[in-house]
């Protein structure tokens, strides 16, 4: 019994300070952090989704991990946030996401999500959005080379685009994802559905 409770329990990534991070590249944070979990081989990859943070206008998207545990507290990866890491998904939901009332429709966030061993298969980046107009880096690139698949060197617009039609993964509204992976029922009702 004992074997199946550290089991249960043993971590699915490795400490923040010891997992590939770049800063200004979440998605292939993200990435690197589906590719661990898929390596070590000790939790299921199917109950890990990368979720990606953004609007109708594709303004200011961010990348996490949501870790989905069927009847527990479900988790978020965050490189990028103070918050403890994981982080309870309750914690994360009330810290970091903030009530959409006071801006445009158009701005109001939703979420892609993909689950992670299909982003694994899908996801392609050649870093050129962070390059300037003269090909210059905006911001460091990681040191490992670009990720990239059989059909694709760039497709990162979409994941960031939040037309359900196009990409990959479930795209749903802040509240509705809010709604389905917390458990407390006065955060979920506080936010509006939109």
């Amino acid at each position: 019994m004992a074997e199946l409770d550290e089991d249960r329990y043993r971590p699915a990534v490795p400490p923040r300070a010891a997992c590939a991070y770049t800063g200004c590249y979440c998605e292939e944070n993200v990435w690197k952090l589906c590719d661990y979990i898929r390596s070590r081989g000790e939790r299921p990859v199917e109950e890990f989704y990368a979720v990606f943070i953004s609007n109708e206008r594709r303004m200011d998207y961010h990348v996490i991990l949501l870790r989905v545990s069927s009847g527990e507290q479900n988790f978020i990866y965050d490189l990028d946030t103070v918050l403890p890491f994981p982080c309870p998904f309750d914690v994360y939901s009330t810290e970091a996401f903030r009530l959409d009332d006071s801006l445009h429709p158009e701005f109001h966030r939703k979420i892609r999500m993909i689950r992670a061993d299909l982003y694994l298969e899908t996801f392609a980046s050649d870093r050129s959005h962070v390059k300037d107009a003269d090909g210059k880096w905006q911001k460091p690139p990681p040191s490992y080379p670009c990720i990239e698949t059989a059909d694709s060197k760039m497709n990162l617009d979409d994941f960031i685009g939040m037309n359900p039609r196009v990409g990959w993964g479930s795209v749903l509204p802040l509240s509705d994802f809010v709604r389905q992976f917390g458990r407390q029922t006065h955060l979920s009702c506080s936010v509006k559905a939109q």
